[in-house]
């Protein structure tokens, strides 16, 4: 072979070595599915309130009562340039933003206005920053006519994205009958529904040494995704995209035990098409629980394909997910549909 050929086929070489590399090096696109703020304006609203939930500030401190469940609300939790700053030191490029509890179903017959003025807030903070963030939405449930209004409201006027159901919706499980619209609706829109926890329905029985976020929250996951599975909806709305948080709860490590229960037992509805596995490995999960061994098995239990990466920041620092994703050492494919690839396509950004 003459040196002029062998130089061509080595400067070809390592020409593809180099777009082989960039291509592995390349950044990837992340979306975060789970982020939450507090809108002053809100706060501003339950501070003007007489009855529960409401807001109050004591010795330079903000708080949030609901009952005897009272929380901090720390400046950081309504900073936007904060969570941009969060955003920007993990690589996050879009966070699907909804804010937390209490929802306008705490709020009785003001919960329409309650559930206004929160999307109010968000889509200015969207239109302020309309390349990094997208909205998910929060309904008054205890009025499905003006719930009804307001969600076609944010998907076709505001243009957000998906919808934030709480578990519990102030004490009425998420797959009680008056809420079945709401799924019908949202197969209809294509617009995904992602479950988050409330204030735990088990909250008297956890709230000893703390345990409401490490246990309630989880708890509320498990049982309300279980009782969507033995419910049926899933069967009644084959189309439905729903997401669980926080890699189910603790469902996929139990769900072989509700199999056994249903199927071989004979235990509860009997009128189910598949197996609750297989109803739980036909929906998506967030990773957000800062334990790789429990994201190897979710990966494992589910697919590549049903993963999502979210934060649920201020609460945690996003790196505290994606320090331990990215420990498994996954194949960049994987890793790069966790991240990203799998909420593109949910939420057809």
């Amino acid at each position: 072979m003459s040196t002029s050929r062998r130089n061509f086929f080595k400067a070809a070489g390592l020409a593809t070595a180099l777009q082989a590399s960039a291509q592995t090096s390349a950044k990837p696109f992340i979306v975060d599915c789970q982020s939450h703020l507090f809108f002053p304006e809100v706060l501003d609203m339950m501070r003007k309130r007489k009855t529960e939930p409401l807001v109050y500030d004591k010795d330079g401190t903000t708080y949030l009562k609901m009952g005897d469940w009272l929380r901090k609300v720390p400046p950081f939790y309504l900073d936007v340039d904060a969570k941009l700053a969060a955003m920007d030191a993990s690589g996050i490029d879009i966070t699907m933003l909804s804010t937390n509890d209490p929802g306008p179903e705490w709020f009785g017959k003001d919960g329409a206005a309650a559930a206004r003025l929160i999307h109010d807030s968000l889509a200015s903070v969207i239109a302020r920053h309309p390349t990094r963030f997208r909205g998910l939405c929060v309904l008054p449930m205890q009025d499905e006519k003006a719930a009804s209004e307001e969600l076609d409201r944010c998907v076709k006027q505001l243009g957000f994205k998906g919808i934030l159901l709480y578990t519990n919706l102030a004490g009425a499980w998420c797959d009680e009958p008056q809420f079945h619209w709401l799924y019908a609706r949202a197969e209809e829109l294509g617009v995904p529904i992602l479950l988050h926890p409330a204030k735990p329905m088990t909250t008297e029985q956890v709230k000893g040494y703390e345990l409401t976020s490490t246990l309630g929250n989880m708890f509320e996951n498990t049982i309300a995704m279980a009782r969507i599975i033995a419910s049926g909806l899933l069967d009644k709305h084959p189309k439905l995209k729903l997401v669980c948080p926080h890699l189910g709860g603790t469902l996929p490590y139990i769900c072989g035990r509700m199999d056994h229960q249903l199927h071989v037992l004979k235990r509860g509805p009997q009128n189910l098409q598949r197996k609750p596995s297989e109803y739980l490995r036909s929906i998506y999960m967030d990773i957000v629980s800062p334990l790789p061994e429990a994201m190897r098995f979710a990966l494992d239990f589910s697919s590549e394909d049903k993963l999502l990466f979210s934060s649920d920041h201020p609460w945690v620092e996003p790196q505290a997910i994606l320090d331990p994703l990215r420990s498994l050492k996954l194949p960049a494919t994987t890793e790069a549909k966790i991240l990203g690839g799998n909420a593109k396509a949910l939420f057809n950004l």
